[in-house]
Order: C-alpha cells, then structure tokens, then sequence
C-alpha cells in the first residue's frame, strides 16, 4: 500500500493538472494575443552580454485511462526530460543567447523556487493571458507579475542576469482510454484524448519580474519523442524577446 506522503503527492499532481486543464480550457476559444501581451512594462529585449540561465523543465507524463484519470509515468517523464534538455540546448543556441545550465545537485536546491515559478505561471495563463472575465483590475492588462526575493538565491549562485523557466504536463490516452473513445464515438459522444499544457517564463533575477511569457495548450504533440518535443520547445519560446 502506497505511503500517505506518495498518496498526498500523487493528489497534488493531479490537482495541478486538473487546474492547469481548467485554466488553459478556458483559453481555448480565445484569439492569439499581440506580442505586448507576452512582454512586461518597460521591457523590449536582452542585452547581448545577459546571461541566461536555463531552469531544469518542471515536466510531467501522464496515460490517462478509460475513465479520464491521469496517472503519472516516470519512464516517459525521464524521456520527456532528456529530449527537452537536448531541444532547449539547440533552440538558445539559434535564438543566439549566451546560457548557463544548473548542476543536478543546484536543481534539487531550487526545487522549492520551481514550484513557486509553476504557481505564478498558473496565475498569470489564467488571469493575464485568458478570458477577461478573470483578468485582475490592478494589473491594467499588462504583465506585470513577480517571483520576488525567492529568485535571489539562484542569481547569487550562479550570477546569471536571467532565469528561463518551463513547466509542461502532457497526457496520452492509455489503449483502454482508445477503446472508451471509439466506443463512445459510434454513441455520437466525444472524450478527449489528451492535452499539452505548458508555460515559459523569462525572470528578471535581480528583480524577480516576469518579463517575458507565453503558453502552450494544444491536443497533439508527444515529448516521448526527441523531434516532437523540439517543436513543443520551438512554440513555446515562439515570439522570445531579441538579444541586442
């Protein structure tokens, strides 16, 4: 039987993809917004002596069964990660950006200041980025959103100007889920396969503002494989800020 601390994980896995599902729903039906909207106040682009320092992707998979239920898949999370790290290390090196990449042992210590960076992902894709109905008044449209002073320890230690952060989730529909799908097609009645949700975010790490961000929800694409999940990448850093 599996521990109370594996099952409380598990819960809150689930919780955060029940809710990134919900929020990015909601943006679906929504039109592409203009650049501005990805671009923070007062910030245009990264000056070529910047130093960007590329976060280990907060990825997880899930097969989602017959009834809908995500349960998480180690195998393809490992895969997911190694074909990511690969995509994004391809990917800066054409947006013509000078990285630096985190130890194993400084990403473990900064796994705190991840989630932290998922939870204001979260907030900013569903108020700033979605339906009006939800945007905040004191924001005034802009993206005006901040990690604060929890940054800091990552700039002291690796002295990098900025942060790129990713967070994705992906499902893919298990062969009972497949069965479900076909079966209640033939009823007339669809249930979705699977999605990709994910967020990147430029962090100022003097400061702690988001100054840039963008999102991906779609029902295609699989980070299992090593050429889908450079186009996963390609489209999320789509629309990154220049270096000049």
């Amino acid at each position: 039987m599996p521990s109370p601390s594996r099952l409380n994980d598990t819960r809150q896995r689930r919780w955060w993809f029940a809710l990134a599902v919900f929020a990015c729903a909601v943006l679906a039906s929504m039109p592409a917004r203009a650049d501005s909207r990805n671009i923070a106040p007062g910030f245009s682009s990264l000056a070529k002596s910047s130093t960007v320092l590329i976060m280990p992707p907060d990825v997880e998979l899930f097969s989602m069964s017959a009834g809908g239920v995500n349960e998480p898949r180690a195998d393809w999370t490992a895969a997911a990660q190694t074909h990511l790290h690969t995509a994004l290390t391809g990917k800066t090196a054409v947006l013509g950006l000078k990285t630096q990449q985190l130890s194993d042992g400084d990403a473990d210590e900064f796994a705190e200041i991840s989630s932290l960076h998922a939870a204001v992902a979260q907030a900013i894709a569903f108020h700033h980025m979605g339906s009006g109905n939800f945007a905040l008044p004191t924001k005034n449209g802009k993206l005006d959103w901040s990690m604060g002073d929890a940054v800091k320890p990552i700039q002291e230690k690796s002295k990098a100007d900025y942060a790129l952060f990713i967070w994705l989730r992906d499902s893919y529909a298990s062969a009972e889920r497949k069965a479900a799908m076909i079966a209640l097609a033939l009823l007339g009645v669809g249930i979705p396969a699977g999605i990709q949700v994910g967020y990147a975010s430029l962090v100022d790490l003097r400061t702690g503002q988001v100054v840039w961000f963008n999102k991906l929800l779609r029902g295609t694409g699989d980070l299992r494989e090593a050429e889908p999940a450079a186009e996963t990448v390609t489209i999320l850093l789509d629309r990154f800020p220049d270096s000049k």
